[in-house]
């Protein structure tokens, strides 16, 4: 690609791939930035030097974040920063990225992660070991070291959602086919690459040739569902789907929508929503998928109540470490 031979440099946090003895794979990195704060730079520092480009697209951060990141990483023309004039949304500023970026394979990767030495490459290996694999994901991890849930998943189709929202996946170990659970961060780590339904949109390498036949995410989302749906694309385009636990990535979960937790919730509901209607509309009977909305709807509202409840609690100084 038209970019393969960058290095980068960075002057304040002395990032120098000028060093390594082994050029950078050809992967750009694309991080969709909204107020990450420090947490950006992190980010871009663990990228730069692992991959051959980083672009951060930015949604009109107003903490300073991109600034900073730019200072540290001052001179380094490996990465460039897009800025929107306003927030666009995660699909529509992925998507703004991956047409800046000038390689074969494009990794989308959140502001709050952090990969560690080596994951690219491993996620990058199991990418290119199948043709047919067109999309990737890595290991998501929490503060403590243990697995965090999302990286490795089967689709939350209706049945399965109703399953989990009335308490019916404790029946799973009868009847397994019936009650499955599809949060697979439950079950035992594997030891190599697997094939799944649906990874995390915080951590995804995808082929261009795959994207050229599914098409680009989806920007009728603004936050949240957009990965699934992109899985459920590639699933029905025929392109494989890899889980890599080999390839760590250390992500501080909800980092960047703690200021705006009601507004990223109302926006999490909608794509919900959105899913369902898209895929399992015409599959599933009317009263389940109402039932499903019920339950969005409802979980949605309970959140605020408990949101709002917890603001009050601060005001009148309610609650706390004691009791």
């Amino acid at each position: 690609c038209r970019r393969c031979a960058i290095v980068a440099r960075a002057r304040k946090e002395s990032v120098s791939l000028a060093d390594s003895a082994v050029a950078p794979p050809c992967v750009s990195v694309v991080v969709v930035n909204y107020n990450a704060g420090d947490l950006l730079t992190d980010c871009v520092r663990s990228s730069l030097l692992q991959v051959s480009e980083v672009i951060v697209v930015d949604n009109a951060s107003v903490d300073g974040s991109v600034v900073r990141c730019e200072e540290a990483f001052a001179g380094t023309p490996a990465l460039r920063v897009v800025r929107n004039t306003c927030n666009l949304g995660f699909a529509a500023a992925c998507n703004i990225g991956y047409r800046e970026a000038g390689c074969e394979f494009v990794f989308f990767l959140n502001p709050d992660c952090r990969i560690e030495p080596g994951s690219v490459a491993g996620l990058l290996a199991t990418l290119q070991a199948d043709p047919r694999v067109g999309m990737v994901g890595g290991l998501l991890l929490n503060a403590d070291g243990t697995e965090q849930g999302g990286a490795r998943r089967a689709i939350p189709t209706p049945w399965r959602s109703f399953v989990r929202a009335f308490g019916l996946s404790r029946f799973a170990q009868r009847w397994p086919k019936l009650f499955f659970d599809f949060h697979l961060h439950k079950q035992p780590l594997p030891d190599c690459a697997i094939e799944v339904e649906a990874i995390s949109g915080a951590c995804m390498l995808v082929r261009r040739d795959a994207v050229a036949e599914v098409g680009l995410w989806d920007e009728h989302y603004f936050l949240h569902c957009e990965d699934l749906d992109w899985c459920m694309r590639f699933r029905r385009s025929d392109w494989k789907i890899m889980f890599v636990p080999m390839a760590r990535v250390q992500h501080a979960l909800g980092a960047c929508s703690r200021t705006r937790p009601l507004f990223v919730e109302w926006h999490k509901h909608c794509g919900m929503m959105r899913f369902y209607r898209k895929f399992f509309r015409h599959q599933y009977p009317g009263f389940l998928m109402w039932l499903v909305a019920l339950g969005v709807w409802f979980r949605f509202g309970a959140m605020v109540i408990c949101h709002v409840s917890r603001g009050v609690g601060r005001l009148f100084g309610i609650g706390g470490r004691g009791v």
